[in-house]
């Protein structure tokens, strides 16, 4: 976490807030990247604020490790131009876990180009080259591009409001950036170039294709080695190589991007997750319903979609003269059945349910797998409910989703109250008064909890805040998880009443939730987690039967159906194949146990065991082996 200073009686003589840092604590010194004061991101060669603290940022800060990798794009920038002059620059942010810059150039850059400008890199850090941050009129620095031939900077310095802008310089490389950045190019540590991929300008597919070069930066080359090994083993993982070595999914060209094929073995995975989700919600009080694809575009102006989430819809279709959308989101069709009928008070709560399948446009540069897509099935739920149950009823969506979260395996958990932002409130549907009732009741469930949150401001829905859950995985990165969102705007936008214990007519509030959140990115997700490992009540195959040969047949095939007699998912390898090749190929496969079944088993009455987590577990009987695995079939019990 950054260190604050108290700066009330410091001695403010020093010509920047390092030198006066390195005279006060030279170990933080060495360690220090940059600086904040009143919320204020400094470079460390400023000078010290007029502010009564400072915060010394290091690599452990998040805008910490952003100053690094942000100053380790400029350097790999400047070896690019270096090597390859006449490159053009595009943008080069600090990104999760890395960086990355976009440029246009006639050269098509491969992995001996990274290796290249890698070590020209290392040449830039160990000329220790000053960073210098000057600010300048928008006119004069647009100039100062247009003298360059750099016409994207010219772009973005156009489309600023600002009347000054700021640059930096490291030797003769000069590049538009609102900072702060490290001193110098001699304090990045540890770097390394990873691949290359095609991005348009500004994601727009209208605009010319450059060449991104994404890269990482640490602290120390230990940190450095770990998120290698990390990422190697990501690769391993990933979800859509998995996927189709184990015969889950596909998304094929032919069907359109951002589409996918469930094949038997995925298919039978989701159908087994859905009925634990349905029992699951049965338990706690849910209704399920079900809705159409599409629906009038009348429908979607009541609600505010056309309005707020126009650019994320696909349509319109018209039949009989009349447009038609289809459908982004559930929430207006549970209103519909909730509206069916006068409801009164003593229904209320009402928990509606639905695993629903809705499309949103996402530009084919950021489809991913399962992890992105334009057609997916959200676990949707809405609580209709009165002021007085609010409090109760968010705090159940919250022990209910963690409680789904750890069934699957996800112990590390981190939490976000999503809120506005503050200087655009125009962009959100409600009052000011009814979002800061909506916050409180969200923070109040959380701490109710005892779950530490942190604030992320912008990152609200337009129609109300929200909690949002975000899973670590085996590998320590973030997957988002289930979201509980505040809505105090579709209840009135469609005239939704209960008659209350008064007699009169109220307006409820309502609860958006989503557990899983899109079952299509959990599943992608949950295969990287678990290496396609999946707990024996998930696999689509339990176990495996492996006959040593022919006259072993008959006997493999009684072992199956009694097996099959107790609710256990086979399959017979009665393939001529070696057992070798036969174990192979089931341990490829991730299947839980292997039974091999040869003379000795079958004159035994025996199965020889090979469990895919503690591998040869010798001979056992039949029905012992059937015993202690009916233990592990069932799903998690809440």
């Amino acid at each position: 976490m950054a260190n604050t200073i108290d700066l009330k009686s410091e001695d403010r003589s020093a010509d920047s807030i390092l030198s006066w840092l390195e005279g006060r604590d030279a170990d933080l010194a060495r360690q220090a990247v940059a600086a904040r004061a009143d919320g204020r991101l400094l470079d460390l060669t400023a000078a010290l604020p007029e502010a009564d603290r400072i915060e010394i940022l290091t690599f452990d800060d998040e805008a910490g490790r952003e100053v690094v990798r942000h100053t380790a794009s400029h350097a790999m920038a400047q070896a690019v131009q270096q090597l390859h002059p006449g490159t053009l620059l595009a943008i080069g942010p600090a990104i999760e876990d890395g960086f990355y810059y976009d440029f246009d150039t006639s050269v098509t850059f491969g992995p001996e180009d990274l290796e290249k400008i890698e070590a020209r890199m290392a040449e830039i850090v160990k000329a220790a080259l000053p960073i210098a941050r000057k600010e300048m009129p928008r006119a004069e620095a647009i100039q100062f591009f247009r003298e360059r031939s750099e016409k994207y900077k010219v772009e973005l310095l156009e489309d600023l409001p600002d009347e000054t802008v700021t640059l930096y310089s490291q030797g003769d490389f000069v590049d538009l950036c609102r900072g702060p950045h490290l001193p110098s190019t001699g304090r990045l540590k540890a770097f390394k170039l990873l691949n290359t991929a095609g991005a348009y300008w500004r994601g727009d597919e209208r605009n010319p294709m450059l060449q991104r070069i994404y890269g990482t930066a640490f602290a120390t080359q230990e940190q450095l080695d770990e998120h290698l090994r990390l990422r190697k083993e990501a690769a391993r993982r990933d979800h859509r190589l998995l996927g189709r070595e184990l015969d889950l999914f596909s998304l094929p060209e032919q069907l359109g991007g951002g589409l996918a094929l469930w094949h038997p073995k995925g298919a039978l995975m989701r159908y087994l997750i859905e009925e634990f989700w349905r029992k699951e919600h049965l338990k706690r009080g849910y209704e399920l319903v079900f809705s159409p694809h599409i629906a009038r575009a009348r429908l979607w102006e009541s609600s505010g979609h056309l309005s707020f989430f126009r650019e994320g819809m696909y349509g319109p279709m018209m039949i009989e003269d009349e447009e038609y959308r289809i459908k982004p989101m559930n929430c207006p069709f549970h209103v519909l059945i909730y509206k069916s009928q006068l409801r009164s008070y003593r229904e209320l709560p009402i928990r509606y349910a639905e695993l629903g399948t809705v499309y949103r446009y996402e530009r084919s540069g950021v489809l991913h797998g399962l992890l992105r897509v334009r057609g997916f099935t959200q676990d949707d739920a809405h609580i209709i409910c009165t002021p007085d149950q609010i409090h109760d009823e968010i705090k159940g969506c919250l022990d209910f989703g963690l409680f789904l979260m750890h069934a699957f395996g996800y112990e590390q958990l981190e939490m976000d109250l999503s809120v506005r932002g503050e200087a655009d409130h125009d962009k959100y549907m409600g009052s000011d008064d009814e979002w800061e009732i909506a916050e409180r009741s969200l923070m109040e469930a959380l701490e109710s909890r005892g779950l530490a949150y942190k604030r992320a401001p912008g990152e609200a829905i337009f129609y109300g805040p929200k909690i949002d859950i975000k899973l670590k995985d085996a590998m320590g990165r973030l997957w988002q998880g289930p979201t509980i969102q505040f809505d105090f705007n579709l209840t009135s936008r469609f005239n939704m009443e209960y008659v209350g214990a008064d007699g009169e007519r109220h307006t409820p509030l309502m609860v958006h939730r989503a557990l899983f959140g899109s079952l299509d990115r959990f599943f992608g997700g949950y295969i990287e987690h678990t290496g396609g490992a999946f707990p024996l009540w998930l696999s689509p195959v339990q176990v495996r039967i492996l006959p040593i040969a022919d006259r072993h047949h008959d006997y493999a095939q009684q072992v199956a159906s009694q097996l099959r007699e107790a609710g256990v998912r086979i399959e017979v390898d009665d393939r001529k194949a070696t057992t070798g090749a036969k174990i192979r190929d089931g341990e490829t496969q991730k299947i839980p146990y292997l039974l091999i079944v040869g003379d000795r088993e079958q004159s035994a009455g025996t199965v020889a065991v090979r469990a895919r987590s503690e591998g040869d577990l010798g001979p056992k009987p039949l029905a012992e082996f059937i015993a202690a695995i009916r233990e592990e079939l069932g799903p998690p019990r809440s």
